[in-house]
């Protein structure tokens, strides 16, 4: 398959002439051309075009896709079949500013989470697995496509200050396009300033790898906004989710947190489990419960606010938590079967039964309620236009 980078409108050259009042300079007018195949070589886009994701577009091992400050790219509504693919070994340099961020969004008139399937960077830093083995696994998108190794500084390029929106296409009950996946990502990339809203499965997943991540916010997913799985090992700084009143779309158990040390408990006795360190979250729910025509709750809109198991190790530090009129706090903190060296500091808002909620603690992990602990600073993510209540 050949990259195709074809011109819909064609950018209008610049009309030089001189300073005056009279003769002011002509701005590039804006272009428009769609993105689809194969990124073979290193291949710069234009922050004057608008592209359109028609397709699944491939950063092939050896290429770098370098995206400039204020690029927008809309993904046809096309579902699990349009979506972004970085290959072990290529890189996706999508550097924007607060002023002038990376936007990926749908083209619909009227979009929703999962109308196209989010961006997934796949790396070569380790994942867990038998002892002595580099592991590697498929990605879920495309199973020719390996990720994992034996690589921990493995470098996939930079995200910063870039939005990523209405995302999570589904191909089954078991494989989903999330907003950001990160497969086997070393922690020469760097993760920082990402706004995830409107997704239809989680809005970021760590499969294994050791990249840091800094400054993320996600808004209304219909999973898990945090997940960590098949071995992560890195740290996250600064993170909000929120469930906005009204918001409904969920999943039969959306979390804040959700942490397997093993790839779906399949490897308990498996080298390099996760071992993570998150460092400031806020976890807010104000979507009100999903009520059955029986008049019973049939879904809790945060079904556990933080569930560390299948081995996983967690050290959450600067933890807060606050749940809205007409939700039902379920469980709070569950570490069945998380491991025992596990830490969580955490505080919440006692409104609304929070202080009710049960905590789940059977491995006796070290919970602390500490009421200093205030979670995100939300000075952060100024630059993404959300209005804090």
């Amino acid at each position: 398959m050949k990259t195709k980078l074809f011109s819909i409108l064609a950018a209008s050259a610049l009309a030089f002439a001189s300073c005056s009042d009279d003769n002011p300079v002509v701005p590039p007018v804006k272009g428009e051309k769609d993105l689809v195949g194969e990124i073979k070589t290193n291949t710069t886009l234009d922050a004057n075009t608008e592209y359109t994701l028609t397709g699944a577009l491939y950063v092939e091992s050896g290429a770098t896709l370098e995206i400039p400050a204020g690029t927008v790219i809309k993904a046809k509504n096309g579902g699990t079949g349009i979506f972004v693919l970085v290959k072990p070994g290529g890189k996706l340099i999508a550097n924007g500013t607060a002023d002038k961020p990376v936007v990926f969004t749908s083209n619909s008139s009227s979009p929703k989470e999962g109308d196209w399937g989010g961006i997934i960077i796949n790396g070569k830093a380790p994942l867990s697995g038998p002892s002595g083995v580099v592991t590697q696994n498929t990605t879920e998108m495309d199973s020719n496509v390996k990720y994992g190794g034996d690589q921990p500084n493995d470098n996939s390029g930079v995200l910063n200050y870039v939005k990523i929106e209405y995302t999570g296409a589904r191909m089954d009950s078991n494989k989903e396009h999330n907003g950001l996946t990160l497969n086997g990502v070393g922690n020469g990339t760097k993760i920082s300033n990402i706004y995830l809203r409107y997704g239809a499965d989680d809005a970021i997943e760590f499969f294994g790898g050791t990249v840091d991540a800094s400054n993320i916010f996600v808004e209304n997913c219909s999973d898990d906004m945090f997940d960590f799985t098949e071995g992560y090992r890195g740290t996250i700084t600064n993170a909000y989710g929120i469930r906005e009143k009204g918001f409904s779309d969920a999943t039969a158990d959306p979390r804040g947190i959700e942490a397997d040390g093993n790839f779906d408990g399949n490897g308990p006795t498996h080298a390099n489990q996760s071992d993570f360190k998150v460092n400031g979250i806020t976890i807010v729910n104000n979507a009100a419960d999903i009520v059955g025509q029986d008049g019973k709750v049939s879904l809790v809109m945060n079904k556990e606010v933080f569930k560390i198991r299948r081995n996983a190790k967690a050290t959450i530090t600067n933890a807060y938590v606050k749940f809205g009129a007409g939700t039902t706090p379920y469980v709070l903190i569950d570490t069945d079967g998380a491991n025992a060296e596990t830490s969580i500091q955490y505080n919440f808002d006692p409104a609304n039964g929070l202080d009710k909620a049960k905590i789940v603690n059977p491995v006796n992990a070290t919970l602390t309620k500490n009421n200093e602990s205030k979670g995100a600073d939300v000075s952060a993510f100024t630059w993404t236009g959300y209005k804090f209540q």
